[in-house]
């Protein structure tokens, strides 16, 4: 408005010709309207989030792609998120029966896939009294009028535990001994390929493990020696993104439990798969479906070539108007080719947008 104000002014004082200078303030209003940059970003948006949901990727937040364009370092969950978190109880034939059966009484308020073994190995069965789950740590309740608690050895009281090369879990109710089980997982089928691609493009990795230090160290082996921490708590997992902000990485975080949530939201971008815990799919930005680790870099893919999409927009708005104004402003444009430009922008800003939607990932 100040622009065509200046317009119509400057002319009016120069030519003394109230129609022409009426004709190029309107001129300048139209080639100014902000249409092309308006729709830079939100254009860009919903191409990227049409092509992701049509992969089985839900973006949650529209800035969520400019974040995760922006990433440094993809950090992930191990169970659940690299396995499939199908656990079976690997000594379940060392294991009493009544222990298996109370134990299952604490499981069943949880769905970590090592609780849901315990549960399906267990089979139907009541529910213990007061049981509530503890992130990172296990479940606790009261078992005939016993104080339980199923997690890890530390948690549950058991000092001195051997560090095997399994997944644990300790079961240990009040004046009883405590119980071990041990659990089988497998990788992911694409796993070792889906984050050999994140390295090729150019991507620090980094595993991040409740469990003990062999079965991670197994698993981060297994993963071509991508780094990991074992025995990370929920609070080490913030304190491990943070520590990385600080440094000025950005981190993604893949995860899938109850106790992902709050490294989930702590990080700069994060995914969770559709089979994730509820409080998970609420923190993350992206939400993808099925079984496959692929969605992961469709998603990185995509995010990059929408930030490009977006900076071509508003670089082509830029010269638009740096172009069209002094034309406008010096009466060499009507007001209804004006108008037409102004439309021709949006289409153009539109139609970058739109490559998006059937570009192929990797490619620009």
């Amino acid at each position: 408005h100040i622009l065509a104000l200046g317009a119509f002014l400057s002319s009016l004082l120069l030519t003394h010709d109230l129609r022409l200078s009426l004709n190029i303030a309107a001129a300048v209003l139209s080639i100014t309207c902000p249409c092309a940059l308006a729709l830079a970003v939100p254009s860009v948006v919903t191409s990227a989030s049409g092509r992701l949901f049509r992969k089985g990727l839900l973006v949650k937040d529209g800035t969520a792609l400019e974040r995760l364009a922006e990433v440094t370092h993809v950090v992930f969950d191990k169970t659940g998120t690299l396995t499939h978190g199908r656990q079976a109880i690997s000594n379940l034939d060392d294991i009493p029966a009544d222990a298996l059966q109370r134990a299952a009484m604490l499981a069943r308020a949880s769905r970590h896939p090592l609780s849901r073994a315990i549960t399906a190995a267990a089979g139907p069965g009541r529910l213990g009294a007061d049981v509530r789950e503890a992130s990172g740590e296990g479940v606790e309740g009261m078992i005939d009028g016993e104080r339980a608690r199923l997690g890890q050895a530390g948690w549950v009281g058991v000092d001195g535990a051997p560090d095997g090369d399994e997944t644990e879990v300790w079961f240990k109710r009040d004046g009883d001994a405590p119980v071990r089980f041990t659990f089988d997982d497998e990788l992911r089928a694409d796993a070792r390929e889906t984050l050999g691609e994140l390295k090729r493009r150019g991507l620090s990795l980094l595993m991040l493990s409740g469990d003990q230090e062999r079965p991670a160290a197994r698993i981060a082996a297994a993963l071509g020696g991508v780094d990991y921490a074992s025995r990370q708590t929920p609070r080490d997992k913030i304190e491990r993104l943070n520590a990385m902000r600080a440094n000025g990485e950005r981190a993604a975080m893949v995860g899938d439990g109850l106790n992902d949530a709050p490294s989930l939201a702590a990080a700069h971008a994060s995914l969770s798969p559709g089979s994730a815990a509820d409080a998970s799919q609420a923190a993350a930005d992206f939400v993808y479906q099925g079984e496959n680790l692929r969605p992961i870099v469709e998603a990185v893919d995509v995010a990059r070539k929408a930030k490009r999409r977006m900076l071509e927009n508003f670089g082509f708005a830029a010269l638009y108007n740096m172009f069209a104004v002094p034309l406008a402003a010096f009466g060499m444009v009507t007001p209804l080719i004006a108008a037409l430009a102004m439309s021709g922008s949006s289409i153009v800003v539109t139609l970058n947008a739109l490559r998006l939607a059937g570009a192929k990932a990797g490619k620009s």
